[in-house]
């Protein structure tokens, strides 16, 4: 009986080394992903180049009072600056934030568009305004505020303000507004506030 018992030990032995492979195998696939993540972020290898917006992210925590305007938007918010007179460019601007308000269709009650500029528009386009934008807000810029800033170029910008009032994208007067729509409905679908 005793010579019996050992071959049945010695098969139980191949079986425990199949069964250790396998555990550190299972271990691998859980564990391996997360440290290859965790390596590619810390080392920043294979991270993808391309992006899926169009602006430029303002990811650093800005809000709209660290460039100059004081406001308390609750909502999603299509903001121009306008550093000086606002000319074609910002009027070109502020006709896209209205319209792309609009393109939102039924999430347009979740933004709001307004103009802050650091100098009184001229009473022709005041007129326009009040009449063709009745629900554009309007603020005063802070203009050495605005200017000390980096990501404030010296020309109109589009900014896209978060519920919580900070900055998420920016765009030139050459910003495409189906470009700028996609990257807001983008926003909207993601964000649960606002």
């Amino acid at each position: 009986m005793g010579a019996a018992m050992n071959p049945l030990n010695m098969s139980d032995t191949p079986d425990r080394r199949k069964g250790r492979w396998q555990l550190i195998l299972i271990l691998l696939m859980v564990i391996g992903p997360m440290a290859l993540a965790t390596f590619m972020y810390k080392l920043q290898f294979w991270v993808p180049d391309n992006r899926s917006y169009h602006g430029e992210m303002i990811g650093n925590g800005q809000t709209r009072a660290d460039i100059g305007v004081q406001a308390d938007e609750q909502r999603w918010q299509l903001l121009v600056t306008a550093p000086a007179v606002c000319a074609a460019d910002c009027q070109q601007l502020v006709y896209l934030a209205r319209q792309l308000q609009i393109g939102l269709g039924r999430d347009a009650s979740r933004a709001s568009h307004a103009l802050a500029s650091a100098l009184p528009v001229g009473a022709e386009y005041d007129v326009k305004l009040k009449i063709e934008y009745p629900q554009l807000q309007r603020y005063s810029l802070d203009l050495s505020t605005f200017s000390k800033n980096a990501a404030a170029p010296g020309d109109a910008q589009l900014w896209i303000v978060d519920p919580h009032g900070n900055l998420v994208l920016r765009y030139d007067a050459k910003a495409k507004g189906k470009d700028l729509l996609n990257d807001l409905r983008h926003l909207l679908k993601l964000s649960n506030i606002g």
